[in-house]
């Protein structure tokens, strides 16, 4: 059985936290992160609002990300082994056997070739000052422009969110602010359920 899980959230809003520690908890999990689909630093415009476009749907191969999330689809044992993943031996019936990817990011619900995909899609959720406090004390490889959160990444979360609540119905909505354990155990004991009834 395969079970593909979205993670989305808020920058800074513990996406890859949840998905790190369900990684080592999930059996045949593997993960792909939007993050490593960010096109070039030269290729990304300059906006009216000044500054460089990081937190649109352009600024990332969304292309290349689907299609890495289909060649999992393909052959999730062959993907997981060339991404370094444990596979657990196939059991005496292979139909039980699960295999789980988690898509990780911030706009992973506003491409629809993706939205189409998931079995489970989960949403975290900040307010404002806390978001503005964890992506302040944040180190980025390319370092934030003075302004830039309340110029560019606040009102592109603003107008991603609103998007996103228009195309999707199905996704559970989890507080960022609750305790990392608390979030984990929740997603967790949702996610065994599922498969249990799959």
């Amino acid at each position: 059985m395969k079970y593909i899980i979205g993670i989305g959230g808020v920058t800074n809003g513990g996406k890859t936290t949840l998905t790190n520690v369900l990684k080592k908890t999930l059996p045949n999990c593997c993960v792909i992160h939007q993050d490593d689909f960010f096109r070039p630093q030269d290729t990304i415009e300059v906006g009216e609002d000044g500054f460089r476009q990081w937190d649109v749907i352009t600024a990332l191969d969304m292309e290349a990300m689907v299609s890495t999330v289909k060649g999992w689809m393909e052959n999730p044992v062959k993907f997981a082994r060339s991404h370094g993943v444990t596979v657990s031996p196939p059991s005496e019936d292979p139909e039980r056997d699960t295999h789980i990817l988690i898509v990780e990011g911030f706009l992973i619900y506003n491409y629809k070739p993706l939205v189409e995909i998931y079995d489970k899609c989960y949403y975290i959720t900040i307010p404002y000052e806390e978001c503005k406090r964890r992506r302040s004390s944040r180190t980025y490889t390319v370092p934030d422009p003075p302004g830039l959160f309340d110029g560019h990444v606040w009102p592109m979360y603003l107008k991603h969110r609103k998007e996103m609540d228009a195309n999707c119905n199905a996704i559970v909505y989890l507080d960022g602010l609750k305790p990392k354990d608390e979030i984990y155990s929740a997603v967790f004991g949702d996610i065994q359920n599922n498969l249990l009834n799959s």
